[in-house]
């Protein structure tokens, strides 16, 4: 065996067993192909072989070994995975906060339409920012947010025609006064 634990067979098989343990004791699948590249390593198999066993790159496996070495099992631990930076800063996003919930699309300049979707937010967000996003991305901006939707209905099951027309000439006259 060509590894730092070759001169102590008792040191050795204390850390394949305590491997072996904590192996049978894990949920967690990565962290188990983790200790299965370090199990596999202890055993004397090649960083070459061990990728192949684990379908793993041989430059992660030698990275897996690298930390295992200098921190023990505490060098395997995953850390959280930050994803890909946001492309909104924090006052752009308050900023839509502030928009979506004080005005209308109308007025901030979307001609006739009173309510806000995804897609006229991502607009809004492509005009005033110069940032393109995807419908999803904007639908994940909008979750982070706190921010939730409703489709609007127009529909009235037990609509009174009568009404509505008396209705539609009290608006025009309504919006020819302001």
């Amino acid at each position: 065996m060509d590894n730092i634990y070759s001169n102590n067979t008792l040191e050795l098989n204390e850390k394949i067993n305590e491997l072996k343990s904590i192996m049978k004791e894990t949920k967690n699948v990565r962290m188990y192909k983790r200790y299965l590249v370090i199990l596999r390593h202890l055993e004397g198999a090649s960083n070459v072989d061990i990728a192949k066993m684990v379908s793993l790159d041989q430059h992660t496996v030698g990275d897996y070994i690298k930390n295992y070495k200098a921190k023990g099992l505490l060098g395997l631990v995953m850390k959280h995975s930050t994803g890909a930076p946001r492309k909104l800063s924090k006052d752009q996003e308050a900023m839509i906060v502030e928009i979506v919930t004080n005005k209308t699309p109308d007025e901030v300049g979307f001609e006739s339409r009173k309510n806000w979707t995804i897609e006229i937010i991502r607009q809004w967000v492509i005009k005033t920012f110069c940032i393109t996003m995807s419908h999803r991305g904007i639908h994940e901006i909008l979750h982070r947010l706190n921010l939730s939707y409703t489709r609007p209905t127009y529909v009235l099951k037990k609509a009174d025609k009568e009404k509505q027309e008396e209705f539609k000439v009290t608006f025009e006259d309504l919006k020819k006064t302001n």
